[in-house]
């Protein structure tokens, strides 16, 4: 069962009804789910769907030519092979069938590997006359550095030729817990906080067993997919992965600033900072900021903090990478028992404040707020912090929350603590309030909350 992505689909069917040829980069780190949302795609349509793989050129050609020539066009009366590319990929434009001419081209980056002349031959094809036909390629890639620095960047063949550029990033929570229907909410949060947005990584969870089967059998275990799906994938998109797991695991201990990064890795800081930057571009950390730091701010390289996006990987340096020793020998129930399972709420609380930022937005999409935010995300200064900050663009509004994900309910004094944290520079500026508790607020908090701008939000009506 195929689910969510409906933008994505959205996106892909108004420029498949668009007038005019369409050339379209689509891209994504792997495990996202691009195959899948394509293949969705294109399920009802007449196309050409074709995988490339790491082989030859010559290879290559013979495979797509077979793939192009079985859809009976006119060349295939004559020849077996096309002799050259750009025959081959001129040929979309005989495919049969209604509707636009679609061809999709999975793992570009494999294809131009082995023959650096593809995308130039492909713009010539696209100058010269598919632009003005009704054709629809799509070009696929998981090298997301390949496609934005040899594809799309300037000087390349096809810079500016593209109609639409789509990078799939992982699916929010609300897409994401539906492969957990029968879930708790409670649990369906915990899942998320383990596994993230990735398609593949959510199936692997098999929810006719519980949270805790799931990690031992799924993650811990050795030979399992999820055990070793880390270090593939860093092998895969990084050299030095050495290096590249020394700094995620810092990160995800809590070493969030750059010296604080420093001071546990004793990386070079120069050298540091790229290789933070490769980690951004494959969508495994971010550096964030303040909601209130402006661009002055945050073109301070020291300032922001880092923090590790996919929520998988976060757990598997949390759990596995420290233990690999002992779950090497088969030690899954120790590790959970003695590793995990006391801090797994805690490690989850983390996420949960992901998950009511999401809320929030969902309200903002919605207009279910008092105003429409532009902007949103957490706000720290050096002795105070907020877990969420939403504010307009001229800064008149401004939503305030607080996360917790705790057996204890959440109690007056916490409630006047975040009341006391952020006052707005502007005097006229109007503050809302959400707060949000795992297990409910007092009845001090309750009466509170009716006499001023404050939205208590238990997770039951997070769903």
């Amino acid at each position: 069962m195929f689910i969510g992505r409906k933008n994505e689909l959205d996106f892909l069917e108004d420029k498949y009804h668009a007038k005019g040829g369409q050339l379209i980069v689509l891209y994504g780190r792997r495990r996202v789910g691009k195959t899948e949302t394509l293949r969705k795609f294109c399920e009802d349509k007449d196309h050409v769907f074709y995988s490339c793989t790491e082989t030859t050129n010559e290879q290559q050609l013979a495979a797509f030519s077979n793939r192009m020539l079985a859809k009976d066009i006119p060349a295939a009366r004559y020849i077996k092979q096309f002799p050259d590319w750009e025959q081959a990929l001129g040929s979309v434009s005989e495919l049969p069938g209604s509707g636009k001419k679609l061809l999709i081209i999975d793992e570009f980056p494999y294809m131009v590997k082995n023959n650096h002349a593809i995308p130039s031959i492909l713009q010539n094809l696209w100058d010269r006359s598919l632009k003005n036909e009704d054709v629809m390629i799509i070009l696929c890639g998981s090298a997301m550095s390949f496609i934005e620095k040899e594809i799309l960047a300037e000087k390349n063949p096809l810079y500016g030729r593209a109609t639409g550029i789509l990078k799939m990033n992982e699916m929010d929570f609300f897409d994401a817990i539906k492969f957990f229907p029968d879930y708790s909410n409670l649990d369906k949060i915990t899942a998320f906080s383990i596994l993230g947005g990735i398609p593949h990584y959510l199936k692997q969870f098999d929810q006719s067993l519980s949270i805790d089967d799931n990690i031992k059998r799924n993650i811990l275990q050795r030979g399992s997919i999820l055990y070793s799906e880390v270090e593939f994938l860093m092998r895969q998109e990084l050299r030095e992965t050495t290096i590249y797991n020394t700094i995620i695991q810092a990160v995800a201990l809590g070493n969030t600033k750059l010296n604080d990064i420093f001071q546990k890795t004793q990386i070079d800081k120069n050298k540091l900072t790229v290789y933070l930057k490769n980690l951004i571009d494959l969508g495994i950390v971010r550096r964030e900021f303040p909601v209130s730091d402006g661009i002055k701010e945050q073109a301070n390289v020291q300032r922001g903090i880092y923090q590790i996006v996919d929520n998988f990987f976060r757990f598997w340096y949390a759990f596995v990478f420290p233990n690999i020793s002992e779950l090497e020998v088969g030690d899954v129930d120790g590790i959970y028992e003695y590793a995990v399972q006391p801090t797994l709420e805690q490690y989850t609380s983390r996420i949960f404040e992901e998950v009511c930022i999401e809320y929030i937005r969902l309200l903002n999409r919605q207009n279910a707020l008092p105003f429409r935010f532009t902007k949103i995300g957490r706000w720290w200064t050096k002795s105070d912090e907020l877990d969420v900050m939403a504010t307009d663009r001229d800064k008149n509004n401004f939503l305030l929350g607080e996360c917790k994900f705790r057996n204890a309910v959440f109690d007056l004094s916490e409630l006047n603590a975040v009341l006391a944290k952020f006052s707005p520079k502007k005097k006229t500026a109007k503050v809302y309030y959400y707060m949000f508790s795992k297990s409910g607020f007092t009845d001090d908090v309750q009466k509170a909350s009716m006499q001023k701008d404050i939205r208590l939000v238990n997770v039951d009506e997070m769903f």
